[in-house]
């Protein structure tokens, strides 16, 4: 088992490494990667077609050993015009352990979604709802209330209906790692206007 300093047990420090390591800045080249894989969707290219505006986010680094949190740094979008950065954190409490990477996009549905948003205020409640999409088959799951679509791929990747919830719609497409929750409940975000 791996020592700690004594002021702080080893997987508190485990944890600092990995959000540091993982919360690197994203480079440009990694939006557009992003987004790519999401414009390949049928079904959720549709919400750049129709929504005010967007949150990517290329890699959100989540990893806990009980104490969990997640990091990632974004941009936010608003009919296709850059318009600010944006910053993603989120703790969690309770079994877990593991750790995992993803691409994270968050659709406004309209100016009042997009204005909550970047009021500095804005955390994702425990109703909110996730699709993500893997190379795995379809299946329903529900995690710590929240609702999680999984869909095949992000060819095959199909939304039922207005998938938006007070606002708005988050899909996320894994990157690497293995951990045994998809949660977007509790995350919180910073705006910062572009300049």
């Amino acid at each position: 088992m791996p020592k700690s300093d004594g002021r702080y047990p080893w997987y508190a420090w485990a944890a600092f490494f990995s959000f540091f390591l993982l919360s690197l800045p994203a480079a440009a080249n990694e939006y557009q990667d992003a987004l790519s894989i999401f414009r390949k969707s049928p079904d959720v290219k549709k919400f750049f077609d129709t929504s005010y505006g967007y949150a990517i986010f290329p890699t959100v680094a989540k990893g806990g050993i009980m104490v969990g949190g997640a990091h990632g740094k974004g941009r936010v979008y608003v009919q296709g015009h850059y318009v600010g950065d944006a910053t993603l954190t989120q703790v969690s409490l309770g079994l877990q352990l593991g750790g995992q990477a993803f691409s994270e996009i968050i659709f406004f549905e309209d100016e009042r979604a997009y204005r909550e948003f970047t009021s500095g205020n804005m955390e994702l409640g425990a109703e909110a709802g996730v699709v993500v999409i893997t190379a795995s088959a379809k299946a329903q799951a529900t995690t710590a209330g929240s609702s999680t679509t999984v869909a095949g791929g992000p060819h095959d990747a199909t939304v039922k209906g207005n998938r938006y919830n007070k606002g708005l719609a988050v899909f996320v497409v894994p990157k690497g790692g293995l951990m045994y929750e998809v949660s977007v409940s509790g995350q919180k975000f910073t705006f910062h206007p572009r300049r």
